[in-house]
């Protein structure tokens, strides 16, 4: 006998149960997860230049920015639950296009990301520490990912996130609180305006913040936490609401401090980018801002790593088991459940959550654990960690409008019941979500081509 999500004792072989009232606050958790994961480096450096360049004056994008990633998390969600399948067999069924684009697209994202994330870790843990170079501790990180998602499994993974998510929040929440920023020019942000030169800021502070790939993880961390079905959706959107308001509210906080401490400044233009907000803290506050501010920033970094390396790990593997499936042959349940792990029998016994097991210990698992973590050094000599987070930032605009238009073709085909079919809320936000990121995406194209 277990518990399911209500804390009711109940056989293995019986389906979990959603929870029910102040039960559904203690149930929350994969949104947490994509909430963490998705909040990375490169959402701390957008938002922190766009403050530094015009205040809080773009505060309405990156408000539009955290609803369009509501949206296309709850679209995420909704496919998984609805379909009882996952998201790489609904590009499965939009055919080959689809998978191979995502495919060729996880391992190239792999490789930059890999670097991105060591290096980002690696930068608080030199200023907080010293003694070895960014790229040295960089790797540390990367060894430390590779060895605890070696190990973990999904209910041990999701209360350690869950911490992290709390270090990062309150930290950066708490500095913002105490630049005290001025609330008339708040206000003011929330009019959407263009001042001179801010196209491309307002693009990538839409298309930036919370998360790129990451979000297709999110299906799989519900049915790694054993929700399945669509009696599931009403507790899907409030863990995908509560984590994305998060999200907003760590974004405008990371506004208002770059506003109010780096207005004026180019951070593009130092390696060390972020941590010249350390320093301005440590100037105006004392050193224990300035320690705040790193702690927080390495809750950030690390946090990001941990969840890539899990979830980015688990559709390609994912990926693998899709691409073996014999052609022309259905997806089920039972083989979305595979992806993951799951089974009835292996529930953590206090929260009704699906422990994952098989699928962690694969050969694609761990095989793409070992590509994020060591061909990635390699770009660790290059020895320009911003730099990197800023490529890694353009990777993001060629999967984003991928995401957003076949979630429009899934969630409105036959190929999900009725009941999972979007309606003209979600038609609209996934619409306006292609069409920003289609923008984003030229945008970026084309400034590189012309320098």
């Amino acid at each position: 006998m277990s518990n399911d999500a209500t804390g009711v004792q109940r056989h293995p072989s019986e389906p979990l149960v959603p929870p029910t009232g102040s039960d559904r606050i203690r149930s929350l958790g994969p949104g947490l997860l994509a909430a963490a994961t998705g909040v990375g480096a490169g959402d701390l450096v957008a938002t922190m230049v766009a403050g530094a360049q015009y205040g809080t004056a773009l505060l309405w994008a990156a408000l539009l920015g955290t609803v369009l990633k509501l949206a296309l998390g709850e679209g995420v969600g909704r496919w998984h639950l609805a379909s009882g399948t996952t998201l790489l067999d609904g590009w499965r069924r939009l055919g080959r296009w689809a998978t191979g684009f995502f495919a060729a697209y996880i391992v190239i994202w792999g490789f930059v990301y890999g670097a991105t994330a060591m290096s980002a870790v690696g930068l608080p843990l030199n200023a907080l520490f010293g003694g070895l170079s960014v790229r040295y501790w960089a790797m540390l990180a990367g060894l430390l990912g590779l060895g605890l998602v070696w190990a973990q499994r999904y209910h041990v993974f999701e209360k350690f996130m869950t911490v992290l998510v709390l270090i990062k929040f309150v930290s950066v929440v708490s500095i913002a609180i105490l630049v005290t920023p001025d609330l008339g020019d708040l206000a003011t942000g929330l009019v959407p305006t263009l001042p001179d030169g801010s196209t491309v800021y307002v693009l990538g502070l839409i298309g930036g913040v919370g998360g790129t790939i990451t979000m297709a993880a999110y299906g799989y961390w519900m049915f790694a936490k054993g929700w399945k079905g669509t009696g599931w959706l009403s507790m899907m959107r409030l863990d995908n609401t509560v984590g994305y308001v998060m999200t907003g509210i760590f974004v405008v906080a990371m506004l208002i401090v770059g506003s109010t401490m780096l207005l004026g400044q180019n951070l593009t233009e130092s390696d060390k980018g972020l941590l010249v907000l350390g320093d301005a803290l440590a100037q105006d506050y004392g050193q224990w801002s300035r320690i705040l501010f790193l702690v927080g920033f390495f809750a950030v970094t690390i946090s990001s790593l941990f969840g890539v390396w899990n979830g980015v790990s688990l559709l390609f593997a994912d990926l693998v088991r899709t691409l073996r499936l014999p052609h022309g042959r259905a997806a089920t349940l039972t083989d979305a459940e595979a992806a993951v792990g799951a089974t009835a029998s292996e529930q953590d016994g206090g929260r009704g959550a699906f422990v994952s097991t098989a699928i962690e210990r694969s050969v694609p698992f761990r095989g793409y654990l070992l590509w994020l973590t060591f061909p990635p050094m390699l770009l660790l000599f290059v020895d320009r960690p911003f730099g990197l987070t800023l490529v890694y930032g353009v990777l993001g605009s060629v999967f984003m409008p991928f995401l957003a238009i076949t979630l429009m073709l899934l969630l409105n085909s036959s190929r999900i019941p009725a009941a999972g079919r979007s309606r003209w809320l979600s038609n609209t936000l996934l619409g306006a979500s292609s069409a920003l990121f289609l923008v984003l995406l030229v945008t970026d194209i084309y400034q590189r081509v012309t320098g």
